[in-house]
């Protein structure tokens, strides 16, 4: 069995996360076991009880992280696509998740609050919604990630081909198996 592995997608509301998250498991169905673990989702469900303060947020990443650390040391790869906004938090995963790769999915807010593809920034901006990371909540960009796609200059495919060029890289996928889901 093939060791697992976490990709965590971090970055604000409508920086493209659970699009690239959702081609990432296009590529890789049938290659590999895997397992996409998007905030919204999770929300749903194993989190349904939860708030947006930073102590909901955090338990809310608490969760994510536990159960990525199952999968991925059962084999499988787990693409989290979660807004994540604290440094700290995301430090956690890493020391919880054996070979995790952090990818900072980078988009201005001014992007991010055109694409609004939920219409959350502009109830954020109206004051209709409160704690809302990047209006009135912070968001802590990563300071070292293993890589940064910026969606507003390249296309979903190029951000999933650098992640899948990068897992290789990084000894996560076998070098050939990343280049055929590149397409070289």
């Amino acid at each position: 069995m093939e060791d697992g592995f976490c990709i965590w997608l971090t970055g604000l509301s409508g920086s493209g996360k659970t699009t690239i998250a959702n081609e990432l498991r296009r590529r890789l169905t049938g290659h590999r076991f895997l397992e996409t673990m998007d905030g919204d989702e999770i929300r749903k469900g194993l989190s349904r009880d939860l708030g947006f303060s930073k102590e909901d947020r955090n338990e809310h990443n608490r969760r994510v992280i536990f159960c990525s650390k199952l999968l991925s040391r059962n084999g499988v790869i787990v693409v989290v696509a979660l807004i994540s906004p604290y440094r700290e938090t995301r430090a956690y995963a890493k020391e919880q998740i054996p070979n995790t790769m952090e990818v900072f999915v980078k988009a201005p807010i001014e992007v991010c609050i055109e694409r609004d593809p939920k219409g959350l920034y502009k109830k954020a901006l109206a004051g209709e919604i409160k704690q809302f990371t990047g209006i009135d909540d912070p968001y802590e960009e990563p300071i070292e990630p293993e890589l940064v796609v910026e969606t507003d200059k390249e296309s979903v495919e190029e951000s999933v081909d650098k992640i899948l060029q990068k897992a290789a890289e990084l000894g996560y996928l076998n070098v050939e198996k990343a280049n055929a889901l590149i397409g070289r």
